[in-house]
């Protein structure tokens, strides 16, 4: 197959370039444009008209979420929504088959309700980030729906995937790494919440299932490793990984409360909402894309992925 990839110098980008250029041609689209191996060529923004026919298009290319919050709202909307809506409109005045959307689960909900995240939830993003994500979905289907009759030979789907990591990941999870390898304790040990992660390897093998195979049908689809894992789990993992002793203190959870009301009012790093966003539960099925696959589970357990993502921080 010979496939275009948006936001190819990415993180995503680039695991998924070094997973498929043996048996794929790859082609790149980006606001840069290094040479890279395993890619033919990376085409600038306004050089779209110059990219050669391709069999599909997996748009990556996207404004990450700012855990800080110091981006600018309408960024999100100029970059995830807007180039979505560009990318789109190309794929539907091509020959290309297969389109593949990056979106997110924070396009279906910021906290999840009930216990699992499923494609049923009606979307309730909060904040610029998700809020984005879901007007390009909708742009997506509301362009779907009116031009349905030309689609008779198109494929499109949505994913949302979990919190991706793997070789080259940046983010919350990196900065977890380094305070456990500092030796310093994790309070919140009482906390046995679990989450959802998405290994860079299953991401991948999804994505290119969805890509060589021609009977799995359009949709909006969930994706995220088989087994959540709780932040007790995680440090310790990342524990073994850097060699030393968890540390991990079961503070009583009144006595944190506490400390993050106290944390609001003095404006110190430890609040109610920062405390919420560390000790609440994010699990997200993705039984509906293993159904579609026709598998019963994903190539990498959860505790393998990150197993190998840690062993690259190293």
């Amino acid at each position: 197959m010979k496939i275009l990839i948006t936001g190819i110098n990415g993180f995503v980008g680039t695991n998924f370039t070094n997973s498929w250029f043996r048996n794929h041609k790859i082609v790149g689209l980006d606001i840069h444009q290094p040479e890279k191996e395993g890619v033919e060529r990376i085409f600038g923004w306004d050089e779209l008209g110059k990219v050669p026919p391709v069999d599909a298009i997996v748009h990556l290319a996207g404004k990450a979420h700012d855990t800080k919050n110091r981006s600018e709202a309408q960024v999100y909307f100029d970059v995830n929504t807007g180039l979505t809506q560009k990318i789109f409109d190309y794929f539907l005045q091509s020959d290309t088959r297969t389109f593949i959307f990056f979106s997110s689960v924070k396009a279906a909900a910021d906290s999840v309700p009930g216990d699992v995240l499923t494609e049923e939830v009606v979307p309730a993003p909060v904040g610029p980030y998700g809020e984005s994500k879901i007007r390009a979905e909708e742009y997506i289907l509301n362009k779907l729906s009116a031009v349905s009759d030309q689609l008779l030979d198109k494929r499109v789907y949505i994913l949302r995937p979990c919190m991706i990591h793997g070789p080259g990941n940046k983010g919350n999870l990196n900065l977890l790494y380094s305070v456990v390898k500092k030796g310093i304790p994790w309070p919140l040990g009482a906390y046995e919440n679990r989450r959802s992660f998405c290994s860079i390897e299953n991401i991948s093998y999804v994505v290119e299932q969805l890509i060589v195979k021609e009977n799995i049908a359009s949709d909006i689809y969930h994706v995220g490793d088989d087994e959540p894992l709780s932040t007790n789990e995680l440090i310790g993992l990342i524990s073994k990984s850097v060699g030393k002793k968890s540390r991990i203190w079961k503070l009583p959870k009144g006595l944190m409360d506490a400390a993050a009301s106290v944390g609001g009012t003095l404006k110190l790093p430890l609040n109610k909402e920062r405390l919420r966003k560390l000790t609440e539960n994010y699990v997200v099925s993705n039984v509906k894309i293993k159904q579609a696959l026709g598998i019963e589970k994903m190539p990498v357990s959860a505790k393998e992925g990150m197993r190998k993502t840690l062993e690259s921080f190293r």
